[in-house]
């Protein structure tokens, strides 16, 4: 069912590196069609700089974590401004000062009824938005370093798009095309991200240990030498998963390590 809300269409640009994300985020969308008129989507924060100079959308709904280039620092290389709906996994980027400088700040995964609240809210904000409140708050968030709060992953199953939490996944493993991620239980589902893009994303108690392999640190159950300065470590999963780690990766395995 279709919910309408307002006449007036926002010429609407999405800008999300996440393929299922997006796809999500254009399924909530249309059930507001009478609302938002969605004119593109852009991948990276450069294609977006290209498309929100040449397509003028009035309204971006705007991821802040992506690979390249953030979020803001994709705002800071516009000629003009449009109003901004930041829609990310993270949940720590000074919320207070996003409520006053920006439409709304969506944390994934999105749900109908908070997106209709959003709707809502773009009937109150669009006459008092102001372009010199956005550059402020860019200039704001420069000053700090906000910590990674990622806090689930966008999978695909089928037709249907899943979320899954963080803290149950026990490691990422790349193969010849995808992403493998592995939960507790035993689980193996395919990711569309890169291991070089969740790097970036992931907390800080995920750790690369391969350049195939990202492991959960919190469920390392034991960890022993092995040879060519390399680690073999045993995950406290279902299938009590072994992993070898890469002689590359040896400095900052030692490091979490805490050893010499």
């Amino acid at each position: 069912m279709q919910i309408q809300m307002d006449m007036f269409r926002y010429k609407t640009l999405i800008v999300d590196d996440e393929p299922p994300a997006v796809q999500r985020l254009l399924e909530l969308l249309s059930h507001f069609s009478d609302t938002f008129d969605v004119i593109g989507h852009a991948r990276t924060g450069g294609e977006a700089v290209l498309k929100i100079n040449e397509l003028k959308p009035e309204l971006v709904f705007l991821d802040i974590q992506m690979p390249g280039m953030t979020g803001f620092e994709m705002l800071q290389n516009l000629e003009k401004i449009p109003m901004i709906i930041f829609c990310t996994a993270y949940d720590h980027y000074s919320l207070k000062a996003f409520e006053t400088n920006c439409v709304d700040y969506l944390i994934k995964p999105v749900k109908l009824e908070r997106l209709q609240q959003t709707v809502e809210k773009l009937g109150i904000f669009k006459n008092s938005f102001r372009e010199e409140k956005m550059i402020s708050l860019l200039k704001d968030i420069s000053e700090f370093t906000a910590p990674k709060q990622m806090t689930s992953i966008t999978i695909r199953n089928g037709k249907r798009l899943v979320f899954v939490k963080l803290e149950d996944v026990v490691y990422f493993k790349a193969g010849e095309k995808y992403v493998s991620l592995f939960i507790r239980t035993g689980e193996e589902s395919i990711t569309e991200q890169s291991l070089s893009q969740l790097e970036e994303k992931l907390p800080g108690h995920f750790l690369r240990v391969h350049r195939a392999i990202i492991i959960n640190t919190q469920f390392v159950k034991e960890v022993q030498t092995y040879f060519n300065s390399r680690y073999s470590i045993l995950m406290n999963d279902y299938h009590q998963s072994k992993i070898i780690t890469g002689r590359n990766y040896q400095t900052q395995i030692k490091e979490w390590l805490a050893i010499d």
